[in-house]
């Protein structure tokens, strides 16, 4: 991070330091520091400050300014002329992030903050790799080779990249077309070594070596169809006769640019969180303390429910990348007033015409009141929620730009009674700028609902698969004995790498590629 000042309001023979402090529950710690900058009111300070950014974390920042008279740069002999409180995240989603220095509740000038990912430009490795006359290792058939891709690290030693599928029984295997991003290849150093091995399988998990190639991302670039590596296994090189152990054949290879998720957030795309929550008759009467929508007591004493806090845990990390903080959210599985039908989608404020809230209070407050309002019913149906979000990011799809992403958070308490309906909306909705998080409240059996969750294989119905995986799912009875940022960070950690990954494969660019050029 750059960081500047402007317009400190103190003597004119001022010194800054600034010091930026990353905030935990009960421990202060230091992150970085920047240079003292002498005489001057509106410093920009050179010395950047690093620090790791995770997405699925709100992570609390104070930046301090000081004006320093002691040689030794003592901060404790200095005085304290302004500080800063925000989140990292807000800082990532702004192109140029200022505020005022506040100083005893007064406004004493600006800071501005500018954030830039390290590590150079991504790029993304698209290999279509066959082997050719490979060595036969197995006593009674052929062998059952596959490739693994390392990376050299500073010490010269090698880490896994990436490893392809096993082709059984075969000396000229064709390997399923597989995408590598040169940052987990060679750490973007286009002349750093990239090893590739080539194995016979062995059920045991004693795999045989057949020989081993190196090569670099500056060679990959200009490599045409049918550029090939001779195999080498290192105890026969030398020996007389030998030549190679079979041959890697090069069937196609491209290297595209990759943008990354801050990337496009810097960008000006919007991630636009949309709330789905279960009034269904199963969460019990929400006037009864065992109910799932208990929300008793006083409003200075009561405890939240199960659904109140998955609310705040994930939606507190995802208001920092959303501008106008304005959250549709929609209940279902309730009979309404005054006629009593059942609603599978119905704003939580009451309004059918604008189910906006203004930020997560809003959304809470919202609740609040509708559950004192609606009668809990059912059955459980999430199909038109999601398919109503999906028509937002249908629209959002056509402007053919990356400019909006939307986060569906569904919270219910069981099984869903429109199971094949939702998998077949949800199927739909891959091939859109949209993830979806569910969060199983209460202590109901789940399993049904992994399905969605399809970390292994792609969601399928019939003869329908999904493009990708878009769903996170997560029982909130796992995080009921450690904080709640731990729950945010299981089901947010993913979305970075969807949204990404989207843009890219659209090949939509950062909307204000202009900032990542100037900086």
């Amino acid at each position: 991070m750059s960081l500047k000042s402007c317009g400190i309001k103190l003597d004119v023979w001022c010194l800054c330091d600034i010091t930026l402090i990353l905030i935990h529950k009960i421990l202060f710690s230091q992150i970085g520091r920047t240079e003292r900058i002498d005489d001057n009111l509106n410093p920009k300070f050179h010395k950047q400050i690093v620090m790791d950014y995770h997405f699925e974390e709100v992570q609390k920042l104070v930046f301090k300014v000081f004006d320093i008279d002691d040689n030794n740069n003592d901060i404790s002999q200095a005085d304290f002329l302004g500080k800063l409180e925000c989140t990292l995240g807000q800082v990532v989603s702004s192109t140029n992030f200022t505020r005022a220095l506040d100083y005893n509740g007064r406004d004493y000038g600006t800071i501005t903050i500018h954030a830039q990912e390290q590590g150079g430009e991504q790029q993304s490795v698209h290999l279509s790799l066959k082997g050719v006359k490979l060595d036969k290792k197995d006593w009674f058939g052929k062998s059952d080779p596959f490739l693994e891709f390392h990376r050299q690290l500073l010490d010269g030693s090698y880490a896994l990249a990436h490893r392809t599928e096993v082709k059984m029984k075969t000396l000229n295997p064709s390997w399923k077309p597989m995408k590598i991003n040169s940052r987990r290849l060679c750490n973007n150093n286009p002349d750093g070594v990239i090893k590739v091995e080539c194995y016979d399988w062995n059920k045991s998990g004693s795999h045989d070596l057949i020989g081993v190639f190196t090569t670099t991302l500056a060679e990959l670039e200009g490599v045409s169809a049918g550029k090939s590596w001779a195999l080498v296994h290192p105890s026969k090189k030398g020996k007389r006769g030998y030549r190679h152990s079979g041959e890697i054949i090069a069937e196609n290879i491209q290297i595209k640019r990759e943008y990354s998720f801050i990337e496009y957030i810097q960008g000006g795309c919007e991630l636009n969180f949309v709330v789905g929550i279960d009034f269904t008759g199963s969460n019990g009467n929400p006037q009864d303390p065992s109910s799932l929508h208990y929300i008793g007591g006083s409003r200075a004493y009561r405890n939240p429910n199960q659904y109140v806090e998955a609310l705040k845990a994930v939606g507190q990390v995802v208001q920092d990348y959303d501008s106008d903080q304005l959250y549709p959210a929609f209940g279902f599985g309730a009979r309404l007033p005054p006629t009593w039908n059942v609603s599978h989608q119905f704003s939580l404020n009451g309004d059918p015409h604008n189910p906006d809230c203004q930020g997560i209070q809003g959304i809470l407050t919202a609740y609040e009141q509708c559950i004192n309002t609606v009668q809990l019913y059912g059955p459980t149906n999430a199909s038109p929620i999601i398919g109503n979000v999906a028509r937002m990011a249908r629209e959002a799809l056509h402007q053919q730009q990356a400019s909006n992403y939307y986060i569906l958070l569904m919270l219910t308490d069981g099984i869903l009674t429109d199971m094949d309906q939702t998998i077949h909306t949800i199927i739909e909705a891959s091939e859109l700028p949209m993830s979806i998080i569910i969060i199983g409240v209460g202590d109901a059996d789940f399993d049904d609902m992994e399905r969605l969750d399809s970390d292994d294989k792609l969601l399928s119905i019939g003869s329908r698969v999904a493009k990708r995986d878009i769903v996170q799912f997560v029982p909130f009875r796992e995080f009921k004995n450690v904080p709640l940022s731990k729950l945010a960070a299981s089901v947010l950690e993913e979305l970075p790498g969807q949204i990404s990954e989207y843009f890219n494969e659209k090949r939509f660019q950062p909307l204000n590629l202009a900032h990542f050029h100037n900086h």
